[in-house]
């Protein structure tokens, strides 16, 4: 293959010549760099170019110090992805994009989806690789940046943490070893709780725990505080929340490395004859920063012998293993809660503490900490309360629910945190207060326990209703962390939407009706309702609350929060004027208002959202019931992504799994989902096809296209392929003259070859979008692997599910564990 072929094949790059030099510190669009050439920041801070770390022959492309003679590497582009010679080549593309390939192979591709106009790349001097427009130097139109997705280096001005807009999430992932850069299982990353903080991971596994920002520092590292060398703060907003430090002098190299031995080490580069780096401060730094070492309830002091001890009022689980050094059960209460009325329980102050882990807490930085008090007594889940930010004498409301783990007493510093107790543990003159103040405290409570309706909710994590199970029972709490949404009542949802009248009515599926509603302050909802007949039970509503509320992309449908009350599991979405994908293009009246730009800007929207579950996300998510009537459409119809109730997470380095029972949709299903329950990104993928040609078709696959009465729509695509009539496909309503047929024509080509027989044939969302957005040439497809409606019915699904249809869709909704 020649090289402008090549160069076609992979992103429309223009080359002009390999002869040109490259720029000291940027490359454009028609120059490329070659293994052996490099890029160097203005001020000659960092350096770009093709690297071997330690003893390794394979080759990166990475950023390190231009003038420290030990090379320090603190960014790698292809960490996953080697190449095994001096055959590297980057280039920049037309569309803004930096490509990194081997011998006519792609290695690595950045994906900005901004506008483009004369992009530049440039490796600027704080280790920052750009894309930008040519001209433009405000930050914030940067095209793409590689401060955006580190490796295990933090640099002055970096950021650990999230891009609540975007739902980029930025953490820092250890190497493997000092000569494999490619990702290990330790990393750093922000947890977006209630009340936020960082944490050490391995995979899983919590190491060890910053502790929550207060204003000054971070609870669990109180001598991490602005200094001579460095300072640092902390954002948290509606667009972001974030950690980032920078240098007091420009003069001083520093950085921070999450390795993969499990510490976090900062670094400053010694100057004069030592010419080394020297660790400033590495975390953990001693045995009691382990995370919960002590147990629930339990507390680690350093300077006692024994270093777990229990809270007062709190003795050992187990005695006995507790006293062999076995801490983990942790500490019982001596005198249980009763939470009969406020008289009968108080709280009692402990100082010097690192508060405890954040997982289930509850946020109101407005408030002070008489209001916090009222609220955590008045809510029986409220284990503890204080103030979340302790500067000039304490403002702001965190409370904690469930058990207390992972707490550390300071000899000196810490902070005050108030502990749900029994009445019979107070201070005597705490009890005397309470007995003085019967009759208005007694009022007080009443008051509060109509007006608080988080006293038996929070966070959707009913604790118990009087109208049947709790969540706690049916569905284990632990399996609620990490969700970070609104609990509405139901008082509030059935104002909205005039008590769920037939006219706020906007649509219906297996789960039951989708309601339209107004909000007081005038935001419009749409409230998803779960029958009390579905099949869809609180496994799969608890499921579609956990992924939504951790996904965050202009493709996916916002989740506003949600209501379990009674007997009635309710979504709250943010209101998508134009409705379901659906209505759209299989309605001859509608679909006329769906011309070739909006079907195309859909398509391609469509796959933004879908690469971000696969890839970009926090966990790898595949959703397994893709289809028209899952895609709604805002007021601009911008397409979003919904339905999250059979999805399946899988951790950075898993791509496929196996079920029984296959829940899905038939018409959108792939043949090896179908027939032997494999799922993985590329059964999504095959969906994306089916759905790609229903948008430019503006036909259900399901129907019949042939005279034979055998063929579908697939079938029929693929019959008109072969005969070179794809054309005919076309949907009549769309008026020829917004049409653009080779981009028509293109999208048919990558809907057949997302629907191929076979998974490994089938292309990755990236490659899709790389595909549809640009002119490289596309591999001819091979045949289809749709499985029909008469084929399903052989493997028998039929007679195992319950039907779930509307008049157009029939949803698989045979039940798994998960």
């Amino acid at each position: 293959m020649d090289l402008l072929s090549f160069m076609v094949l992979f992103a429309c790059i223009l080359v002009s010549s390999l002869k040109i030099s490259v720029a000291n510190d940027s490359i454009k669009v028609s120059q490329s760099m070659h293994d052996g050439k490099t890029l160097v920041s203005k001020g000659g801070k960092f350096e770009l170019g093709f690297f071997s770390p330690g003893s390794s022959q394979k080759r990166y492309l990475g950023i390190w110090y231009k003038n420290i003679r030990i090379q320090t590497v603190v960014w790698v582009a292809n960490r996953e992805n080697p190449i095994n010679d001096s055959s590297g080549i980057l280039t920049v593309n037309s569309t803004g994009n930096l490509v990194l390939t081997q011998n006519e192979s792609l290695v690595w591709y950045t994906n900005s989806h901004k506008q483009a106009q004369n992009p530049v790349v440039e490796l600027l001097d704080s280790g920052n690789l750009v894309i930008r427009n040519e001209g433009d130097t405000d930050t914030e139109g940067y095209l793409w940046q590689s401060f955006d997705y580190p490796s295990d280096t933090l640099l002055p001005e970096m950021k650990l943490g999230s891009d609540l807009r975007t739902g980029l999430e930025r953490k820092y992932i250890a190497w493997k070893s000092p000569d494999d850069p490619s990702p290990g299982d330790i990393f750093r990353v922000l947890k977006l709780y209630n009340y936020p903080e960082i944490y050490m991971m391995k995979g899983t596994q919590k190491l060890f725990r910053y502790g929550p920002w207060n204003g000054l520092c971070f609870s669990g590292i109180a001598d991490l505080r602005n200094n001579s060398i460095y300072g640092f703060n902390f954002v948290r907003n509606k667009d972001e929340v974030y950690y980032t430090f920078s240098l007091v002098s420009d003069h001083v190299i520093t950085r921070t490395v999450t390795n993969q031995s499990g510490s976090i080490s900062r670094y400053v580069w010694a100057v004069g004859e030592d010419q080394d780096w020297k660790v400033y401060r590495s975390y953990p730094k001693e045995f009691c920063d382990t995370y919960s070492l002590c147990g629930p309830y339990g507390y680690c002091v350093s300077t006692q012998s024994q270093s777990c001890q229990c809270l007062k009022g709190f003795s050992p689980k187990s005695p006995e293993r507790w006293n062999s050094s076995d801490w983990s059960q942790g500490c019982v209460r001596n005198k249980p809660l009763r939470c009969k009325d406020k008289l009968t329980e108080g709280f009692v102050k402990f100082k010097g503490l690192k508060v405890p882990d954040t997982t289930s807490t509850w946020l109101d930085e407005s408030i002070g900490l008489e209001e916090c008090r009222v609220k955590c007594l008045n809510n029986c889940s409220c284990m503890a309360f204080t103030n979340s930010d302790i500067r000039g004498g304490g403002s702001g409301c965190a409370m904690w629910f469930g058990e207390l783990v992972d707490m550390k007493m300071y000899v000196i510093g810490g902070q005050d945190l108030y502990i749900r107790m029994d009445a019979s543990e107070l201070e005597p003159v705490h009890r005397h207060k309470k007995k003085m103040g019967t009759i208005v405290a007694a009022t007080v409570a009443a008051i509060c326990g109509v007006l608080i309706l988080l006293s038996t909710y929070f966070v959707c994590g009913i604790r118990r209703n009087n109208a049947g199970n709790s969540l706690s029972e049916v569905y284990n709490e632990k399996h609620m962390d990490d969700l970070d949404i609104q609990l509405f009542d139901l008082l509030t949802i059935a104002t909205a939407t005039n008590d769920f009248s037939t006219k706020n009515k906007i649509g219906e599926g297996g789960f039951g009706p989708v309601y339209k509603g107004i909000l007081t302050n005038g935001q419009e909802i749409a409230v998803k309702t779960l029958s009390r007949s579905s099949w869809q039970g609180v496994t799969e509503f608890i499921n579609e609350v956990k992924l939504i509320a951790k996904l965050q992309h202009r493709s996916l449908v916002k989740l506003l929060g949600c209501c379990i009350q009674e007997q009635e599991k309710m979504l709250i979405y943010e209101y998508m004027a134009n409705g379901s994908l659906d209505s759209f293009i299989f309605d001859d009246r509608k679909s006329k208002l769906l011309q070739w730009p909006e079907r195309f800007h859909i398509i391609c929207g469509i796959a933004r959202g879908l690469m971000y579950l696969h890839q970009d996300s926090r966990l790898r998510i595949i959703h397994r019931d893709l289809k028209a009537s899952n895609i709604l459409l805002d007021e601009n119809l911008c397409p979003k992504i919904s339905d999250f109730g059979i999805a399946r997470t899988f951790g950075g380095d898993q791509f496929e799994g196996s079920t029984s029972r296959v829940v899905g949709t038939s018409g959108y299903m792939a043949p090896e989902y179908a027939v032997d329950g494999l799922f993985s990104v590329k059964s999504d993928v095959f969906s994306f096809g089916i759905l790609v040609l229903e948008i430019v078709c503006g036909k259900r696959n399901k129907g019949l296209y042939h005279t034979d009465m055998n063929h579908n729509l697939v079938g029929h695509a693929w019959t008109l392929w072969k005969s070179g009539k794809m054309l005919d496909l076309i949907d009549l309503n769309m008026k020829e003259s917004l049409c653009v047929v080779q981009e028509v024509l293109r999208c048919l080509h990558v809907s057949l070859l997302c629907v191929q027989q076979y998974p490994e044939d089938r292309p990755t969302m990236m490659s899709v979008i790389l595909m549809l957005e640009s002119n490289m040439e596309l591999v001819d497809p091979k045949e289809h692997g749709f499985i029909s409606r008469n084929t399903l019915g052989e493997i028998d699904l039929r007679s195992n599910r319950k039907d779930t249809c509307s008049s157009t869709d029939v949803t698989m909704t045979l039940l798994e564990a998960r």
